[in-house]
């Protein structure tokens, strides 16, 4: 069976357009779950942020907290913080629910990502490298 028949998404000549067996498109991320370790779900994918140079996925903005989106918070996570559980059908981060209370974090309104040293903030509090040099 192809990647394109299992997915059940196909263009033209059964090429698949939004999963495969190793790749997927963000609008099939955006809205897929969080979960930490013990597989309580601590938010979702709100969109993926790419890196424009190398084009790889840099961050994951996870929504959290908040009521109809109201109070919401957004929460860039290093993509390499994640880890995709295809049991839980979502994707795995190794923090607690305070940890991440505690997270770099904006709201609707804010535009952290213009401020120096944001993206380097966010891997240190999550204690991975800053994969950017010196920006």
């Amino acid at each position: 069976m192809s990647d394109a028949t299992r997915t059940g998404a196909t263009a033209g000549e059964g090429v698949a357009v939004n999963e495969t067996d190793r790749l997927i498109s963000s609008d099939k991320v955006e809205g897929t779950s969080v979960y930490n370790r013990a597989g309580e779900s601590v938010g979702s994918i709100y969109t993926v942020m790419i890196d424009k140079y190398s084009g790889q996925v840099a961050y994951a903005v996870m929504s959290f907290g908040g009521f109809l989106g109201i109070g919401e918070r957004y929460h860039p996570l290093p993509w390499k913080a994640l880890t995709y559980d295809t049991r839980l059908g979502g994707y795995v981060v190794e923090v607690s629910r305070e940890q991440l209370e505690r997270a770099p974090s904006y709201a609707r309104d804010e535009t952290p990502w213009n401020q120096p040293g944001y993206g380097r903030s966010v891997h240190d509090y999550y204690g991975l490298s800053y994969p950017y040099g010196g920006i």
